[in-house]
């Protein structure tokens, strides 16, 4: 850099963006390693260099940062999902993986702390959150797709993503909730594999 050069300042909405991303971040280390109970807004901050007045104008409080943590790893989950879908042999298969792979996720220690047992805990039913239109609206499109097809029953669309949507959340909230997850996960992904073989025409 040439001597006298002056080093012009990030734009504030670049700025507010790398404080926000900070939060979420040190947020979910400290939500998957304690809880939500035992995470402090303080521990988090003082992690990111910050005060409460930027968690605050950001999120509204720590129930705030919960869910922005959710909607973090819920988008990483959906990706996940996606690529899982296309990988499979046909639309079929590919739906069916996606939604069992959304259940076995619920092995996975950070999914299963934050979003499957603090989240309902804390911010009520899943149903209700802001990333549920999404998924509803996701299953729907598959089924409309599959039905097009001719692979699944004439279902409304929407009833079945609902349904769908509700079994493969409660599965998983039964495995991050249970003494055994992984036994309790051997059990549900089969009874919810036949569930959704109920939609198949002719089955």
């Amino acid at each position: 850099m040439s001597a006298g050069s002056v080093i012009k300042p990030k734009p504030r909405a670049e700025r507010l963006a790398a404080t926000r991303a900070t939060l979420i971040a040190a947020a979910r280390r400290a939500f998957g390693e304690k809880g939500y109970a035992e995470a402090s807004m303080d521990d988090f901050t003082a992690e990111a260099g910050l005060t409460r007045g930027a968690l605050y104008h950001h999120f509204g409080d720590k129930k705030g940062l919960l869910m922005a943590v959710i909607l973090q790893i819920d988008s990483e989950m959906a990706a996940r999902l996606n690529a899982i879908s296309a990988a499979a042999p046909d639309r079929w298969q590919g739906f069916v993986d996606e939604n069992v792979g959304y259940i076995e996720m619920a092995l996975e220690p950070e999914i299963q702390r934050i979003v499957l047992r603090d989240g309902p805990a804390v911010l009520g039913d899943p149903s209700q959150w802001p990333n549920n239109d999404g998924c509803i609206a996701a299953i729907s499109a598959s089924v409309q797709r599959l039905k097009r097809e001719g692979l699944v029953r004439d279902v409304d669309a929407e009833a079945a993503a609902r349904l769908i949507c509700g079994a493969s959340t409660y599965a998983a909230q039964w495995i991050a909730n249970a003494d055994d997850p992984a036994a309790t996960a051997r059990r549900a992904i089969p009874a919810f594999q036949a569930l959704m073989e109920g939609l198949l025409r002719g089955a």
